[in-house]
């Protein structure tokens, strides 16, 4: 899922080559271990203008997912292939362990990476995610079609995927590698250039590598993106990181800046500002 959709291993898939059952495989595997409704199904295919046919149209799609399915190694046959992926009353069910997924797989080692950083465990907490990241093997759903439903699902799991490389540049600030962080936060500023957590993350990392004036100089052109594409001021959070930079306060050298993501929250509370 997190990359081109493949049913089989990286040497081998068995997907179907038609697009929409391509589609409703993926709309299957990241609605998994319940029933999806038909109804639900036709809207991801059709969206609002589904044909007469649809219903059989889509009972033909779910038969070329299993013929797919029975070609797979551990399942080998259609009757297999029937258990996997189930018929029930108003809908179908793909049955399939979360650790066949890579979407799930992404879900949990980002999961064990959040508890670790809960317990202060920070050189834990950047394994874990960093192996969740590399779980990605580019844009999610590359080569499918998107209808609805897919599109909401192909957002939340980007945004997890931002979500977690930022968990882990935070626990790698704690973690004092500030010097190595900086190429990484300046490409993703660029790519993100009104995200105000990638910026407080990359001020923290230049203030700390000796570079105030080029920390300064992200919080401005952060400023001027946010007055002229959303009319918006920077967050207090930020004109506090602004100021402390201003003043060189020594609390941003502490590796306790950073608390959840957002750099200064702690700062703040200790500085009184």
């Amino acid at each position: 899922m997190l990359g081109p959709l493949i049913l089989g291993t990286e040497r081998q898939s068995f997907l179907p080559s038609a697009p929409k059952p391509k589609q409703l495989l993926a709309l299957l595997v990241l609605n998994a271990n319940r029933v999806l409704s038909a109804a639900s199904c036709i809207e991801e295919l059709w969206s609002s203008d589904p044909p007469a046919s649809a219903m059989s149209t889509l009972q033909t799609y779910v038969l070329h997912i299993r013929k797919a399915l029975a070609r797979v190694p551990g399942v080998g046959s259609l009757a297999a292939a029937r258990s996997v992926l189930t018929t029930h009353d108003y809908g179908y069910a793909l049955q399939v362990s979360p650790e066949d997924v890579d979407a799930f797989r992404f879900g949990m080692l980002v999961r064990e990476g959040q508890r670790a950083q809960e317990r202060a465990q920070h050189q834990r907490a950047t394994e874990l995610l960093a192996q969740a990241l590399a779980v990605w093997r580019g844009d999610v759903l590359v080569d499918v079609q998107l209808g609805p439903m897919l599109q909401m699902h192909a957002r939340a799991l980007e945004e997890a995927r931002l979500g977690a490389w930022e968990r882990r540049v935070e626990s790698d600030l704690r973690l004092g590698r500030h010097h190595l962080l900086l190429g990484e936060l300046v490409g993703r500023a660029a790519a993100h250039p009104v995200n105000e957590n990638i910026h407080a993350q990359l001020m923290v990392a230049l203030y700390r590598s000796g570079r105030p004036a080029d920390a300064l100089g992200v919080y401005l052109r952060l400023r001027t993106m946010l007055r002229r594409e959303l009319g918006l001021d920077p967050s207090m959070r930020l004109q506090q990181l602004y100021h402390a930079v201003l003043r060189a306060d020594p609390v941003l050298d502490s590796h306790e800046v950073g608390e959840h993501g957002l750099s200064l929250d702690l700062a703040m509370q200790r500085t009184g500002t």
